[in-house]
């Protein structure tokens, strides 16, 4: 019986592997990484000191299956943008789907609320217009939280939307492509299992280690123009 070799280390080394290939926006003044949390917030944390890059957060929720979260049937972002995939409509006709996914919605605005509030002080996000953003995330199964968050992000007037993903099934990677100005992907393993299963460590990421990745980005590559709220 074979063993499954994983494809990466660790959210560390994902990062690292990505910087090596956008080594061209170093130092850019007008290139801004977002990273989803919360593990995506430790590969843009690496991003962001590799590429000498200021960080902030991009907060979209995955909205889950009912009796099974972690399936996506869509994802909601903090601009207020709702996104189904195709498996939503295939739910419409399940008796109950409709009041369940009202209340998966009321129950991941308040997370967002509260990571706004813990991450951000309360603050939306930053002015975006004029601005590269490379979107980060340590992996992507369905694509609902990666898609939504672009479909967003091209409501404000930026320059150029990068993708950086570590690893992904092809269907949902090919899909995201079509749909940003570039992508970054290190693997694109067959068969796709879970994006944990494709990394040797994998734990949770806490609260308390994205607030310090955000706040060691921050002292160290202060974004130069003043924070507003948008949307």
């Amino acid at each position: 019986m074979s063993t499954r070799i994983p494809h990466l280390t660790d959210r560390k080394e994902a990062g690292l592997l990505l910087a090596t290939r956008l080594q061209r926006f170093q130092d850019n003044p007008r290139t801004l990484v977002l990273a989803l949390p919360r593990g995506g917030v430790e590969v843009g944390f690496m991003l962001s000191t590799q590429l000498r890059l200021p960080l902030d957060v991009f907060l979209t929720r995955k909205l889950g299956y009912p009796g099974n979260p972690e399936y996506a049937v869509g994802a909601i972002t903090e601009t207020g943008l709702t996104w189904f995939n195709s498996a939503a409509s295939e739910m419409e006709r399940i008796i109950g789907f409709k009041d369940f996914l009202d209340e998966e919605i009321a129950r991941q605005q308040c997370e967002i609320e509260r990571q706004q509030v813990l991450y951000r002080q309360g603050e939306k996000l930053r002015p975006l217009d004029g601005y590269t953003i490379m979107l980060v995330d340590d992996g992507t199964a369905t694509g609902s939280t990666f898609v939504a968050s672009i479909h967003s992000l091209r409501t404000f007037g930026i320059n150029r939307l990068i993708g950086a993903i570590p690893l992904g099934p092809a269907e949902t990677i090919n899909r995201i492509r079509t749909l940003v100005d570039h992508l970054d992907v290190l693997y694109m393993p067959e068969p796709f299992v879970a994006v944990g299963a494709h990394y040797q460590h994998f734990p949770q990421v806490e609260d308390q280690q994205v607030l310090q990745f955000l706040r060691t980005a921050q002292q160290q590559f202060p974004v130069h123009t003043p924070r507003s709220f948008t949307g």
